[in-house]
């Protein structure tokens, strides 16, 4: 889970604003971790995190301006080769279900990685990464290619057409980042936190 962005539309970091009563980070890692073991935080180095799920391992991306391509490569390196492949999400998506992960694992199928398509849009931060590709993924920051869509076009990608993730996400709300504080506040009463 990359957390290490800047939250300048929010004004105030995302990933400690309550969600109820955890924080939304918190939030997104509890349920990454009902389908998932273990669940890595990619945090830059000195951003202070709110109180986590026990068991979560905390990986800091130390070097600056690399971007989540940055820190997949931080959180591919913390799992040390004890899982096959990891599902990557953003921590700004608290209304992530936990069938939309399993079905993209499902998608991963003998591909190096997969990741949903929307509108021509691939969905990078929602996706399924093979730890194979960190080879790679270290390739393209050395040659300071670091559009994270370079990863997809030069992999053996299995996209996933969010018509399909539809049976299990009706909504896309597994996509729904929040960025805005008007978003945060959309999220909080789709989640029926927030009465209208």
């Amino acid at each position: 889970m990359l957390c290490g962005g800047q939250s300048m539309r929010m004004g105030r970091p995302k990933l400690s604003l309550l969600f109820g009563n955890e924080s939304m980070l918190g939030r997104v890692v509890r349920i990454v971790g009902e389908v998932v073991a273990p669940v890595v935080v990619v945090a830059a180095s000195s951003q202070e995190l709110p109180p986590l799920p026990a068991g979560t391992i905390v990986a800091r991306d130390d070097i600056e301006g690399q971007g989540p391509l940055g820190g997949l490569a931080a959180g591919l390196a913390a799992l040390g080769g004890r899982v096959d492949a990891a599902y990557v999400s953003a921590c700004d998506v608290p209304l992530l279900k936990a069938a939309f992960i399993r079905a993209m694992i499902d998608a991963l199928g003998r591909h190096e990685l997969a990741v949903p398509r929307e509108d021509g849009y691939h969905h990078t931060l929602a996706g399924v990464y093979r730890t194979i590709l960190d080879a790679r993924v270290g390739g393209l920051i050395a040659a300071g290619r670091l559009r994270f869509q370079l990863l997809v076009q030069e992999s053996d990608a299995g996209i996933v057409d969010v018509v399909q993730l539809r049976a299990v996400d009706p909504g896309l709300q597994s996509l729904r980042n929040v960025n805005t504080p008007q978003e945060y506040e959309a999220a909080l009463r789709a989640a029926g936190i927030l009465g209208d």
